[in-house]
């Protein structure tokens, strides 16, 4: 199953106009409302250090094997048109072809959502790191300007909505199926003695992960079509719902 290097902005010194908020804290909320869909949908993560500059960001996420690197971030106009801008950028390698599909799905997928939808934009980088110096494909997704008001407050008052949006687009990259987030639950494997396949699609196609004796006590953390998402021995796949005793 994909795995993730999930890189919200560590730039605190970034105020949005609404009180008491900042880059690095509202981006952090968006990735704390993340980890739920991602988790129901079989996609693993980890999340950068916010004691770290993007250096670092760049420098952990090159030390691991991770599928996509997502950066995510709010805007900010020049000073003469300062809380005049409103939009969303989703920057990709330009030599890339799977940094470009997946910033166009992730901005095809946000014009649902944003209210401006003509303003959500797919757009090359000559310039940012996290999207050209991570050895996993990457995008960095300005999730509109902190100095308008009206993205302010669309960004704080849709956090869940935005997060669920952007997973969805992950999951349309790779081509899985995207689960609702719900709560853990707990299953117990009832094979009669055989073992149960842990699968990396929701499909007797799938190919066989592992496999999980008879009697597993597991975690169910998604359903989808008959089928839980669940990790065993270190792997994250899909079971056959019937095999599993809830």
């Amino acid at each position: 199953m994909p795995t993730i290097f999930l890189s919200p902005s560590t730039q605190e010194w970034n105020p949005y106009v609404t009180p008491g908020n900042n880059e690095e804290s509202v981006m952090n909320a968006l990735a704390d409302q993340m980890e739920p869909y991602l988790r129901a949908s079989g996609i693993g993560y980890v999340r950068n250090d916010p004691e770290r500059n993007v250096a670092g960001a760049i420098a952990d996420s090159n030390a691991g094997n991770f599928d996509v690197h997502l950066a995510l971030h709010s805007n900010a106009a020049p000073d003469q048109f300062a809380g005049m801008l409103r939009g969303i950028d989703v920057y990709y390698a330009p030599m890339s072809e799977q940094s470009s599909l997946l910033a166009n799905i992730t901005a095809n997928n946000l014009k649902r959502v944003y209210p401006l939808p003509d303003s959500v934009t797919a757009r090359p980088t000559e310039r940012l790191g996290e999207v050209l110096r991570t050895k996993a494909v990457a995008i960095l997704a300005e999730l509109g300007y902190h100095d308008n008001l009206a993205d302010a407050e669309w960004l704080k008052g849709n956090l869940q909505q935005i997060a669920r949006n952007l997973t969805l687009s992950l999951t349309d990259y790779f081509g899985i199926p995207f689960i609702e987030a719900g709560p853990l639950f707990p299953g117990t494997v009832r094979t009669d003695g055989a073992k149960l396949n842990l699968r990396n699609y929701p499909s007797t196609e799938g190919r066989i992960l592992t496999q999980i004796p008879d009697s597993t006590q597991l975690v169910l953390v998604g359903e989808t079509d008959g089928w839980f998402v669940t990790s065993y021995d270190g792997f994250t796949g899909y079971v056959k719902a019937e095999f599993v005793d809830l």
